[in-house]
């Protein structure tokens, strides 16, 4: 039998094979074969660790909701000043373009919701993170007379969550007409209307 450590290592190999293989393939077409040829094992090895493929899928798409949140998370807070955190926060959570293989899995996640409680709940643990971002840098705002929210905070931050998800919907599913930059300027623009100005990080030159 493995070693607690050393089964714990091989899981994450399987959740990130398991992405690795969703990405390529799409959650509809994905079986557990497709996922144990990427992690280089056979079907029967797999079945050791997961029973079926939603058991699997369940801890991958918890691993991409942490991934996404700490990446993000970690960068706001590096940030100075409530301006220039959700000038990050808006940048951050945008996909990178119609090939961000992680953020269009998630995507694909949300179709699994209201078939399956787990996934529904890895739904709303999501949305509450990214609603907790915005909360958290608004009323940080507000509280040091840097933002004047035009509307109530819990509202304002619903709105950057709600276009957040809609550009990036559209920008995974390659919609030539909504780019990456576009949405960062139409999200900071509602911000500006909405009060609260964001500004990104001069870039170090040289």
């Amino acid at each position: 039998m493995a070693r607690p450590r050393t089964q714990e290592r091989r899981r994450e190999d399987l959740i990130q094979a398991a992405l690795t293989a969703a990405a390529g393939r799409g959650l509809r077409q994905l079986s557990m074969t497709d996922v144990a040829n990427e992690a280089g094992l056979t079907r029967g090895a797999l079945l050791y660790y997961y029973d079926d493929l939603n058991s699997l899928l369940v801890e991958a798409h918890a691993a991409g909701i942490q991934r996404v949140g700490d990446e993000r998370e970690a960068l706001v807070s590096g940030a100075d000043g409530p301006s220039q955190k959700l000038g990050i926060a808006i940048e951050s959570g945008l996909p990178s373009g119609p090939d961000d293989a992680l953020m269009r899995l998630l995507y694909e996640f949300d179709v699994l919701a209201g078939t399956s409680e787990l996934h529904d709940r890895l739904v709303r643990k999501l949305y509450r993170r990214q609603l907790a971002v915005f909360t958290e840098i608004l009323e940080a705002g507000a509280a040091a007379d840097s933002f004047n929210p035009v509307g109530e905070i819990p509202d304002i931050a619903m709105n950057f969550v709600a276009l957040e998800d809609a550009y990036g919907l559209h920008i995974v599913a390659g919609n030539s007409l909504i780019t990456v930059d576009a949405a960062r300027r139409a999200i900071r623009l509602y911000a500006s209307q909405a009060g609260c100005p964001a500004i990104m990080p001069r870039k170090p030159t040289g």
